[in-house]
């Protein structure tokens, strides 16, 4: 069951925060710090790079509230973190299929 979460508290400064701690971890380290998995619907693009959004929220979050988002809190797709990161003003793209 999620939980109601206060994302009105995460602002686009935090987004870009949690992108700068994936970019210094690289992937496996920052899943591993945050709790969370590889995207597997969903890209955010940023700066021609693509990350997980639901991620990159979560730990958006965590930024701005100090709280820590468990992945099973909140959702990940359309209704969940590729909205709330769409009104924030990022780019959500659909996940290509690997080559």
């Amino acid at each position: 069951m999620t939980r109601l979460i206060a994302w009105d508290k995460v602002a686009h400064a935090d987004v870009l925060r949690a992108i700068q701690e994936y970019d210094r971890l690289g992937p496996e380290r920052f899943f591993s710090a945050h709790g969370f998995a590889p995207t597997t619907t969903y890209d955010l693009v940023w700066d021609k790079r693509r990350y997980p959004p639901k991620a990159i929220l979560g730990t958006a979050y965590e930024f701005a509230t100090g709280q820590r988002l468990a992945s099973g809190d909140f959702e990940g797709g359309k209704t969940g973190a590729v909205k709330v990161l769409g009104k924030l003003g990022f780019t959500i793209q659909p996940r290509r299929p690997a080559t």
